[in-house]
This record gives structure tokens, sequence and C-alpha cells, in this order.
């Protein structure tokens, strides 16, 4: 006696060797044998042989007319030998039997099964869908082997180049456009990033780079929708000051400026005025929701995608010769001393005198002109000297408080881009095509103005979070618990010391134009000058609110994506830059895990044999190849400039120095060429 039985979905048979009420031992012809339980055994049988019923079975079954037995089965619940006896005769033989469970089986589309050898026939319309869905997805397998095919021949379609960047980086795979790439990709054994490129589905590296972050972050595109910048309505004062500004040249969103008043007489007044948008900008206000769903300007080369229209931007913004809405710090210093005899905010309109340009001034307004030490023939000549008498007092007081000194061991790198037309992409407005001349800058960190300026703000941020303490009012601080390594930055709702900058408490609230944080804490100061000790009933944001945490949620999120990105392009540029210099060799200082730091470039890459050099080893490396695409820089150490010494074993701890952003490396994809491939006729569940 055989018997043929269902083991787990696949049909098998062999001869019994001994059977039981519950169980069989069967023998397969591999000489195996199995217990089955009596449940899954379909057939018993005679003749012909196993293997004879296994495969003559599965070739009739091939041949039997689905749609015929379909419309010839009972509405009611059937067995498969009742169905076979109806297709084929009364007298139906094991082989014609097995034919028909294996049929039944094999259309759980036509056939629901029901149990042991029982089935149902599916309902009409639930059996068209079915019918509808398999041939969808027959229709969809053909054209994803097309687009493989057209892929591997150097060809992109259409919807594959609509889709590239969700592809590349938050595909959906079970799409055809990714199940195409993955295909075409193991089909000729290359990475997708290749394929993809030689097939022209990326016009350009730095387009390539663009688009992706615009398609992470601006899905709607970068532009605004049509809004007015609302007026402000506030009956302002005029403030009795010559206020003036310090950017770069192509700063549009002048956000700060600065008076000194009472030079000679003992006691000085120093103004720090910032820009008034939340003076007009109402939380939930349309302007506001566009603030709020940008969170920050986004800077990069050549280019930037502002937190707010360019129209609003200039209603605001502390441009010269206008006298500007502004929240106004004043702080008065004993002239001799500069010990701190008072403080007091304001809202008032400030006239902006001029709008200085360090990039212009750098080399003019220097340590020595605003320390009496060389003529100093430029505006604000005395203002400019009392701001950089004070700010050095101040930086020397939070030092104290940190412990050490600020070190700026490393310079701070500008990015200008040269188009065709000769000009500058950021002072012609156009986006930059990725194909411009790059000019990399250098300029020292701490220089004299720019010292100024970040005393002057840490000197406002860290006085008005003070205050909104004392009032009770919540804002936004940004708070670290210790220089130690791996206490980063924090931001909360709670003032909190700041142990890198070496203040007491630290909010950030001098850009409202170009960072959401700032014009939240603006508007908890400005109910703070309008209120005074009342101002917690009537701050837009209250304790515990749950808005604000919100809001620090977000804004953490977008901010840590901008930094990111404008560090990619940074190293985008960079990488276009070695080009354009014909440079093949760079002097670089070794970090840790075989990566090295350029010298005079913003640039940190992998180089073989830096492995195992010390860490700040000073090495000559050769670039071999570069990839504008993965950002990816292929190197090799060729010789060491400095002289090894008995230190140099096991030196390799990190530091502040190897804390590397992501962009030090290639670019990572999301697609896997591994997704294992549905076979194209698998059935939808029944």
């Amino acid at each position: 006696m055989f018997a043929l039985f269902d083991d787990a979905g696949k049909f098998q048979a062999g001869r019994v060797m001994s059977e039981a009420d519950s169980s069989m031992q069967i023998e397969l012809d591999s000489g195996k044998r199995v217990k089955v339980k009596a449940a899954n055994v379909l057939i018993k049988f005679a003749k012909p042989s196993p293997s004879e019923v296994l495969a003559q079975g599965a070739a009739q079954a091939a041949d039997i007319d689905v749609d015929l037995i379909w419309e010839v089965a009972p509405e009611d619940e059937f067995s498969f030998e009742d169905l076979a006896k109806e297709y084929f005769s009364a007298n139906a033989d094991p082989v014609q039997q097995a034919a028909m469970l294996m049929r039944l089986f094999d259309t759980p589309h036509y056939f629901h099964r029901r149990g042991k050898g029982r089935f149902r026939k599916a309902p009409e319309d639930i059996l068209k869908q079915a019918l509808v869905a398999i041939e969808r997805k027959k229709q969809q397998a053909l054209q994803i082997a097309q687009w493989a095919q057209d892929l591997a021949a150097g060809q992109c379609p259409q919807p594959i180049k609509d889709q590239l960047y969700k592809i590349l980086f938050k595909p959906d795979k079970n799409g055809p456009e990714y199940k195409a790439v993955v295909e075409a990709a193991k089909t000729a054994q290359r990475a997708p990033l290749d394929l993809l490129k030689d097939a022209g589905a990326i016009d350009s590296p730095y387009q390539f780079h663009y688009k992706r972050f615009l398609f992470e972050h601006f899905p709607k595109g970068s532009g605004f929708p049509a809004v007015e910048a609302p007026p402000i309505k506030d009956e302002l004062p005029l403030a009795a000051v010559k206020a003036f500004s310090i950017d770069d040249s192509m700063t549009t969103e002048i956000d700060d400026a600065l008076s000194v008043q009472g030079l000679g007489s003992g006691s000085v007044t120093y103004g720090i005025h910032i820009a008034a948008p939340s003076l007009a900008i109402a939380p939930g206000s349309p302007v506001d929701a566009l603030g709020r769903a940008r969170m920050s300007t986004v800077y990069m080369p050549g280019h930037k995608i502002t937190m707010l229209p360019d129209d609003v931007v200039q209603t605001y913004t502390l441009i010269e010769g206008r006298d500007c809405p502004a929240v106004s710090l004043y702080v008065t210093f004993d002239e001799a001393t500069l010990a701190v005899t008072g403080s007091e905010t304001k809202l008032e309109r400030v006239p902006i005198v001029a709008n200085l340009r360090h990039d212009k001034l750098d080399g003019i307004i220097t340590d020595a002109t605003l320390s009496g030490e060389a003529p100093a023939d430029y505006a604000f000549a005395p203002e400019l000297a009392f701001a950089f008498r004070l700010a050095r007092h101040l930086k020397a007081q939070r030092e104290i408080v940190r412990g050490k000194p600020e070190t700026f061991n490393r310079p701070d790198y500008s990015f200008k881009l040269i188009g065709a037309n000769g000009e500058n992409t950021m002072s012609d407005g156009i986006e930059p095509t990725g194909q411009e001349q790059v000019v990399i800058g250098t300029r020292a960190r701490g220089s004299a103005l720019d010292l100024i300026v970040a005393e002057a703000m840490i000197l406002a941020n860290s006085t008005w979070g003070g205050w909104l303490a004392e009032l009770g009012v919540p804002g936004i601080y940004r708070s670290q618990a210790s220089l130690q390594p791996g206490i980063k930055v924090r931001m909360s709702t709670k003032p909190a010391p700041h142990a890198g900058m070496g203040v007491a408490q630290y909010t950030w609230a001098t850009s409202p134009l170009r960072r959401y944080v700032d014009l939240v804490n603006q508007w908890q100061i400005v109910a703070c000058a309008r209120n005074g000790r009342t101002a917690a009933l009537a701050a837009p944001f209250k304790p515990k609110d749950a808005e604000l945490f919100a809001i620090i949620s977000n804004f953490d999120t977008a901010y840590s994506a901008y930094n990111g990105f404008q560090s990619s392009m940074e190293r985008y540029w960079t990488i276009k830059y070695l080009g354009q210099q014909g440079l093949s060799e760079l002097d670089c200082a070794v970090m840790v895990n075989g990566l090295v730091r350029a010298d005079t470039l913003p640039l940190v890459f992998k180089a073989i044999g830096a492995d195992n050099l010390p860490r700040h080893a000073k090495v000559r490396v050769r670039i071999t190849g570069v990839d504008e695409l993965t950002l990816d820089v292929h190197a090799s150490v060729v010789a060491r400039l400095d002289e090894a010494t008995p230190s140099d074993q096991g030196d390799t701890e990190g530091g502040e120095d190897d804390e590397v952003l992501d962009n030090a490396g290639p670019l990572t994809l999301a697609i896997d060429v591994t997704d294992a491939e549905p076979s194209a006729g698998d059935a939808p569940a029944a």
C-alpha cells in the first residue's frame, strides 16, 4: 500500500510501512522514513508507484481546464476526489485524483482550501478581482524586465528617472521602479549608482546632491507661496543711537547691529539691536507657518534657501539708511573696569547708519588698529575700539568659567562660486549649476570683527536667558553639562549652564530672521519687555507648553540635516576644487581609523597607509581618484613629513579633532541589490 500526503504544502508519496489510528510510518523513494499524521494523508493507492503518481499527476494537472472545473464545481464545499470523478470519470484513478488535488492546490484564487482535501470555489466577484490582480502582476513583471533591460543597455526609462531619489534613498521595495533597478544591477553586475549614472538618470553630480536634499526636506520645492509681510503696528520710540551692523557682503538677513554711547564719560552703554519680526509676525499666522515648516535658513556654497520669503526678510532686516524696528538690549559698563552696572531691554526704532562688511574690512580693522597700536582710519573707530576691548574682556571672563581658553586650531573656510558671467552666484541670485569656478578662502577664527560680534551675541543671549528665567517665562535654551568628551549641547525649556560657552544660561535669540527658535525666544522676550513681572501670563508660550517641546524636536532634526547638507556640499565643491586646480597631492594630518585631514582645505578622507600612523602625524597624500557623486576620495600616503618619535607607539586615542561629520565618507544608499525578488507567478493569498 502506498500513500500521498501533504508535507507543509508540498506533496510527497511513499510506501506505508505501518499504520495506527492517528499516524502512519511511510518510506519515501529515497529510503527515508517519516511519521505522517493521518489527517495529512490524502490518497491511498496500490498502483502505480509513488514516483509515477507524483510525476504523472503533475503532468495531467497542467492540462486540467481550471475555468471548466470552476464552472462545474458545486457551490458548497467539496472534496478533490468528488471533483476528479466529475471531471475524469466515476472511476478516476490515483493519478487523476492526484492531478485534481494538485490543480486545486495550485489555483487558490479559484478554489479556497477548507481542510483535509476539501475546497470551496471562490465567489465570482472575488475570482474576477484576483484574475485582474494576477494579470496586472504579470504585466508589471514584464514591465520590470523591460526597464531592467533598458537600464543595462544604457537607457533610463522616464518613470525610473522621475523616482530616482525615492529609489535610492527612501525606496518602496515593492515598487516596480525599484525592482527594475535591482534586477538591472544584478544582471549587469554593477553598482546601482554607476548603472543609473551611465543610463542618463543623473543630469549632473551637483544637481544630484541638491535635488536629493530637496527630495528629503523640500518635496514640494523650495519656493514660497504668496504672502505679505505684516506691518508692525506698535508706535515705537526712536532710539538716540547710531547703530552699525557687521556681516559678510553676501548677508541679506541682517539680524543684529551694535551701538556705543557715553565714551569718555566713565559709563558706557553698549547697545545690541536685534531685528524684530516678532512685533509683526504672530504665532499661528501664515508667515509663522512658513518659518515653522523650515525652522532655519539652509546654507550652502554659492546659494541658500531662506527660512522666510525675501520680501518678508527685507521688511524687517536692519538695512542701513532706515530706522528699523528692533529689540534692543542696553548693557551699561563702568568704562574703566568694564564691570556691568545695569541692563535694560527696549522695543524701539533704531537708526542703522551703516552695514559694515567684514570681508572688506578684515584687512583694515585689525587688532593693532583697534588697540591703538596702529592708526584707525575708518568709520566708528572709537566705538569699535571699545567693542573690541569689551569683547576681549568678556571672552576672558568666560574662559575663567570654562576652566580653559577657547582655542581655534583650524581656520574657517569660505566658498565663492564664480559663474560663466564672472559674477559671484550669491550676488546674482542664480542657483549654481555645479560647473562654476570655486574659490576657497581661509579666515582665521577669532579675528577682531568676528570677536566683537560673537561676544556681543553671547552677551545678549545669556543676558536675555537669565531675564526670562527671572520672570518665570519659558524659553528655548542651549546647555552643555561639561567639557568632557562626548558631552554634547542639548536644547531644553529650562535654563542650565553652558560649559562650552562659559555662561550660566544661554538662549538663541539674536537671529530671528534665519532661525525659528530665535523668533520663538523673541516673542517671549517681547512679552517680558511689555509686561515685566506679569510676562508669564501674557507670553505666547506658557511653562511646560507642549508646543515648545515640539519646536525643539523639529528644530533639532531640521538643523542637523541642514548642517549635514551644508557640509556635504562644501565637500562637493572642495572635490571640484581639486580638479580645477590640478591638485594631486595634499599635505595632511593623520586622524584616526585611517582618516586624514587636509592642512589647507576643508577635507577629511581615508588614505591608504594612514591606519598605522599616530594621530597628528604630518603626511603627504596622493589623490588617485575622486567621485563627485559618492563624494569619495581615493588616496594613499606617499611620505611622512615629520619625524617619528618613541611616543608614536600606541598614540591612537581620539579627541575633539577627530569628531568627523558623516560627510567625511562616501554617500550611503538605501537600495539593496540583495533584496529577494518574488516570482512573477506568485499568486495573491486567498
